[in-house]
């Protein structure tokens, strides 16, 4: 089904859904091999314990299902009649939640079975979604210009900030 263009959205890498999806295929067939066939490098297996791997794994991955719920509700849930930085929900706590969970994703599984080949793969997601996240920011403030760069300053790009206290003058 043809994607609809949509002119309240600034758009992405022209390889960026491309490369997600190559980068989810490639860390599924070395995790898989490695965790499951080979066992080549899952040492870290023998030394953490399954009772604490699962409830880390578990909790990093609905985090993730939540970011990515969230953000993607967020950006195509509604149709935005005048275009303007979005800064609501997750948005309003980090610039790029749908990257966050993904990143996630990824360390949850590892979590449940750790591969050092996965994560080597996962430290090039990492890098690949830093890439196109900066791409997609340069798009954006070239279409918001100030509007943007003070978004940028108030809002962290990847790890959340402590809140501060508001004082009052």
């Amino acid at each position: 089904m043809p994607v609809r263009h949509r002119d309240d959205l600034t758009g992405e890498h022209a390889f960026g859904d491309a490369g997600q999806l190559i980068l989810f295929i490639l860390f599924l067939a070395v995790w898989i091999t490695d965790a499951f066939i080979f066992k080549y490098s899952t040492l870290l297996n023998d030394y953490i314990p399954f009772a604490v791997k699962l409830p880390l794994g578990v909790v990093v991955l609905i985090i993730a299902a939540y970011l990515a719920w969230a953000g993607l509700t967020i950006v195509f849930g509604e149709v935005r009649g005048k275009p303007r930085v979005i800064r609501k929900g997750v948005f309003g706590i980090v610039r790029h939640p749908i990257y966050i969970s993904e990143i996630l994703l990824y360390l949850g599984v590892l979590l449940l079975n750790t591969s050092l080949a996965g994560l080597a793969v996962w430290i090039i997601i990492i890098a690949f979604s830093h890439y196109i996240s900066r791409y997609e920011e340069k798009l954006l403030l070239a279409r918001f210009g100030d509007e943007y760069k003070q978004y940028m300053r108030d809002v962290p790009m990847y790890l959340p900030r402590p809140r501060r206290k508001k004082t009052k003058p």
